[in-house]
């Protein structure tokens, strides 16, 4: 396994999650969606984001782009994105591995509401070829997210 791949498996020890590892990349929504036979939208993209200075983790479903100006109006700071230092620094994991949990500190997080249309969800499991399976609730659940409108 991949040593993001172990990182994320020792910290999500007793979720009962299946962490699948594929031999062709999983880095893009759409390469994951292929990889696992699931709609491009059941792909949860991990993305950071600075709230005025500390790091957000939004949630993202495969096919939406967030809205930065209009979600950092709902949350009332100002959004930009996060650089690949920080991404690495703040996650512990590289742009197209980052779980959407398990991370060194708990990430203030969001949560796409799209997600709930499905009933089974893909996410990255801590490197560019693993994933592992979940539902919306159980994300939420374990991500400590908020719900929101992101687009």
């Amino acid at each position: 396994m991949a040593k993001g791949v172990d990182r994320f498996c020792a910290s999500a020890s007793g979720l009962d999650l299946t962490i699948i590892e594929h031999e062709s990349s999983t880095h893009t929504a759409q390469e994951a969606a292929d990889a696992v036979g699931a709609p491009v939208g059941a792909i949860v993209k991990s993305l950071l984001f600075l709230a005025d200075e500390s790091p957000l983790l939004v949630l993202a479903s495969g096919p939406n782009r967030v809205d930065s100006k209009a979600l950092g109006d709902r949350l009332g700071v100002s959004l930009r994105m996060a650089d690949v230092d920080t991404v690495k620094e703040a996650t512990g994991f590289s742009i197209g591995g980052v779980p959407p949990f398990g991370h060194p500190s708990a990430l203030d997080t969001v949560m796409d509401e799209d997600f709930f249309e499905l009933d089974q969800l893909w996410a990255a499991a801590g490197s560019a070829t693993a994933v592992f399976s979940i539902s919306p609730q159980r994300l939420q659940e374990l991500s400590g997210a908020r719900v929101l409108r992101i687009t």
